[in-house]
């Protein structure tokens, strides 16, 4: 017998009792759509809370000079470029406190800085903390080399600006000895509040305004989260080879603890669910083809006494049963699919659709019909062809 006619023979009894097929389809239907759902849903609520709970800085560190030790034992100028190197950091940046005063007037105490702190910073800072330009714009390469000026949130409110420089000129702040144009407005950066009190200046106008040293006060580093902690191990070292102790390394944000065990409990909550959607799903095929065996013993008895061995029996209606399933399976992939889509687009979170559970909807079904078929189908193959004919 030919797979062709093993899969017509097998879809004959679907075909006889529609109604029945339609019901034991959607039995297993349900129970794939619900594997798929209780996947699909908690996996993109799962996307959706590992992204807030990245915008907490889990994959960020900083690196100083211990307090009090900055200017004893500085950061090396080249601080950037060796932490660069490490193979799992993504990105890094710096700042540099100048130790110069920002006032709004040149009639003011050249002593009140309003409590802001001048800051010589890399231009890849904002990609680097996830801040965002409010109003204005950020430095460039040539922006940074003349007084320009970029205000923190906090620092805008207390100079009183709130509209950065325009083509016919802008507000202006007196840092040090020289007026510096306001070109850009930070919104609040809650990964680094310093930022926020901070007035931002490029590293080149830094050094010819201000005095400023070169070396850096604050390092901000990028690395691939799950080597968080040996990126930490490395960077006193790779920092300040000479003196690795007078490097101080933030530890990881508590928020990594809490987005790794929120991983683990979903992981476990999709194993648990699915476990219970497929047994629900498998034992109605089962019951659904063990009833189809006793009603059709006529049929089996007939097809015995026409010569059929127990082999095409058995073949007959394990292919039935892998068929129902298969049926049930991917009406239920499709329709868990577009459950789990739909309910993620109404609460306003990503869309994860994994392609395991997919993968899984599909395979389970067909490992479902497998195991649901082969205590019927051995039963009816063991039917002798006058035991069967008798019963019917």
């Amino acid at each position: 017998m030919s797979p062709v006619d093993l899969l017509g023979l097998g879809l004959l009894g679907l075909r006889t009792r529609p109604a029945r097929a339609a019901l034991s389809a959607l039995g297993i239907a349900i129970g794939i759509a619900t594997m798929v759902v209780v996947t699909c849903i908690p996996a993109s609520s799962s996307a959706t809370l590992m992204r807030e709970l990245s915008t907490l800085g889990t994959n960020m560190l900083e690196a100083t000079a211990p307090a009090g030790q900055a200017a004893l034992v500085p950061l090396p100028e080249e601080s950037v470029s060796m932490v660069e190197r490490i193979g799992p950091v993504d990105a890094v940046s710096a700042v540099a406190n100048t130790h110069t005063v920002v006032r709004r007037s040149d009639r003011s105490d050249p002593g009140d800085g309003a409590g802001l702190t001048v800051l010589a910073a890399h231009l890849n800072l904002p990609q680097v903390l996830e801040a965002r330009v409010d109003r204005g714009a950020w430095l460039t390469e040539a922006t940074a080399r003349f007084p320009a000026v970029v205000l923190g949130a906090v620092a805008a409110t207390r100079l009183g600006i709130t509209d950065p420089a325009v083509p016919a000129g802008g507000p202006q702040v007196r840092i040090g000895d020289h007026w510096f144009t306001v070109v850009g407005i930070l919104a609040a950066t809650p990964l680094s509040p310093d930022v926020d009190r901070s007035a931002l200046i490029g590293w080149e106008s830094a050094r010819a305004l201000t005095g400023f040293d070169g070396h850096p006060t604050v390092l901000y580093i990028r690395a691939h989260e799950p080597a968080i902690e040996d990126v930490r191990a490395v960077l006193p070292a790779t920092i300040n080879p000479q003196s690795p102790a007078n490097v101080q390394v933030t530890r990881p944000s508590d928020a990594l603890a809490a987005k790794r065990a929120t991983e683990n409990t979903y992981a476990g909550l999709f194993l648990g669910l699915a476990a219970v959607a497929l047994l629900v799903g498998g034992v109605g095929v089962a019951n659904t083809m063990v009833v189809s065996v006793l009603e059709r013993r006529g049929e089996i008895g007939l097809r015995r006494a026409l010569g059929a061995s127990r082999w095409h029996i058995r073949a007959q209606f394990l292919t039935e049963s892998v068929a129902l399933a298969a049926l049930g399976g991917v009406a239920g992939t499709t329709s868990g699919v577009l459950a789990g889509a739909g309910w993620a687009v109404h609460q306003g979170w990503l869309v994860v659709i994994p392609a395991s559970a997919t993968a899984a909807g599909l395979g389970g079904a067909l490992l479902v019909g497998v195991l649901a078929g082969v205590y019927p189908s051995s039963r009816a193959a063991r039917l002798t062809p006058v035991e069967a004919l008798a019963s019917a």
